[in-house]
C-alpha cells in the first residue's frame, strides 16, 4: 500500500540509493527524463521495476566495483551516456558496508524499522 504511485516508487528507490551513496561522500542525483542514479552525468545505478496488481518486483544495479570495460559492448537502458562506479570515483568500500548503507537508505525512504537478522542457529532454538 506504499502510496500506489509508480513514478513515486521509482523515485523513492532512487532516493534510497542517493542517500546510501552520500554515506560514502558521493554526491549523486537524478538526470531529467532518465531513470536511475547519476554522478556528474554518469550513471552509477540502474533501476528496473515491474508492477502487476500493485505487487512489485523490482531491482537495481549499483555499480560498486564493477568492471566498466564491459559497458563498451552494451548500451545500458538504451542510453548512450557514460557509466561510473563507486570504485571509479575513488571510493573503496566493502560490499557489506555498501549493503548496510543501502538498507539504511531504504529504511529511511520507505519508513520502516530495521530489524536485526536472525541467525540460523537462533531459528532452531
Amino acid at each position: 500500500d506504499w502510496k500506489r504511485d509508480v513514478v513515486g516508487f521509482v523515485r523513492a528507490i532512487e532516493q534510497a540509493l542517493i542517500d546510501a551513496l552520500s554515506e560514502f561522500g558521493i554526491t549523486a542525483g537524478r538526470v531529467e527524463k532518465c531513470t536511475g542514479v547519476w554522478v556528474d552525468g554518469a550513471k552509477i545505478a540502474a533501476i528496473g521495476v515491474h508492477i502487476g496488481r500493485w505487487i512489485t518486483s523490482h531491482g537495481f544495479a549499483l555499480n560498486h566495483s564493477t568492471d566498466l570495460r564491459f559497458f563498451q559492448y552494451i548500451v545500458p537502458c538504451g542510453l548512450t551516456k557514460p557509466v561510473t562506479s563507486m570504485e571509479a570515483l575513488g571510493v573503496r568500500a566493502s560490499r557489506e558496508d555498501v549493503e548496510a548503507a543501502i538498507i539504511r537508505g531504504f529504511a529511511r525512504v520507505f519508513e520502516f524499522d530495521i530489524m536485526e537478522p536472525v541467525q540460523a542457529e537462533e531459528k532452531l532454538a
